[in-house]
């Protein structure tokens, strides 16, 4: 396992009482007790992050804090990435994307209202996809806009060992262009990128198959919304070996359907996961803060 992060000025801190529970879903666990407006301990820092690679998607529960203090808390984690639509950035805070459907007086959106409508790994179009995403609800709906969370360890273990062999090796392109207008059409207030922000979501490639840093555990690294071809592959082949792992990736039994409550502050692991937004109505008004923790190069 990778080292654990280290901040001397909080190796002095009280440790917190709180519990890790597991959660009655084929993965993720919630953890209650624990306050996040207050400094982690060191020793409080190691739990938490032992439970997210156990657990890959941890719940934290009652989370009433702010921008600052949740930026504050995905830091611990590493670096945080700055997502390319800065119009959908929290004023004052431009490392939080504001994922809403709520508009303005001028009918104009506030945050990205279609943000997760395919499967996907956050940022799996970076050079350094993202090591895990951390949402907070700030607004929720009475009716929808739950969060569905496939399990990628186990959609690569459950691959019949012929294709496990096939793909060992194979490394495939992921782009944010990939689906980009299909989007905007269904999505007309999405807006049009600029031609800075298209050179700065330059496709990456990375392998179909990577390896955890701190697990070492293999998990299937490819999604319907930006994975875009295999390389070294025939067109038609390549269409066909996605199209059988995208189905594969997201199996039932794979997967954690999140009906959020109130407070709640949502950390999963890009390197283990793929997630849906499942959809809110029209007529419903949910807002929540995002804060993206960059990771390292797949393996």
């Amino acid at each position: 396992m990778s080292a654990l992060p280290h901040d001397p000025g909080l190796a002095s801190q009280a440790s917190q009482e709180f519990e890790i529970r597991r959660l009655p879903a084929p993965l993720g666990a919630e953890v209650l007790g624990l306050n996040l407006a207050q400094p982690l301990s060191d020793a409080d820092f190691d739990r938490i992050l032992r439970a997210h690679w156990e657990h890959v998607v941890l719940v934290f529960r009652n989370q009433r804090i702010t921008p600052a203090q949740q930026v504050a808390f995905s830091r611990r984690f590493g670096p945080l990435q700055i997502h390319v639509q800065r119009k959908f950035a929290l004023q004052g805070h431009p490392e939080v994307l504001v994922v809403s459907n709520i508009r303005d007086e001028n009918g104009e959106p506030t945050g990205l209202g279609d943000a997760g409508s395919l499967w996907h790994s956050d940022l799996s179009y970076k050079d350094k996809p993202s090591l895990g995403s951390l949402l907070h609800a700030q607004e929720l709906p009475n009716v929808g806009g739950d969060t569905l969370f496939a399990d990628q360890y186990a959609a690569y273990d459950a691959l019949p060992e012929a294709t496990q062999q096939r793909i060992a090796h194979l490394r495939a392109e992921h782009s944010y262009l990939a689906r980009y207008e299909e989007l905007r059409q269904r999505n007309p207030w999405r807006p049009r990128l600029t031609p800075a922000q298209i050179a700065e979501v330059a496709p990456a490639v990375h392998p179909v198959v990577r390896t955890h840093p701190a697990t070492g555990r293999k998990a299937l690294f490819v999604s319907e919304h930006f994975t875009t071809r295999i390389l070294d592959l025939p067109e038609e082949e390549s269409r066909a070996l996605l199209q059988e792992l995208f189905a594969a990736s997201v199996r039932p039994e794979f997967v954690y359907r999140h009906q959020w409550q109130p407070h709640d502050l949502v950390f999963w692991d890009n390197r283990a996961v793929l997630h849906l937004a499942a959809g809110t109505p029209d007529t419903e008004r949910r807002k929540l803060y995002r804060t993206t923790v960059e990771g390292d190069a797949p393996r």
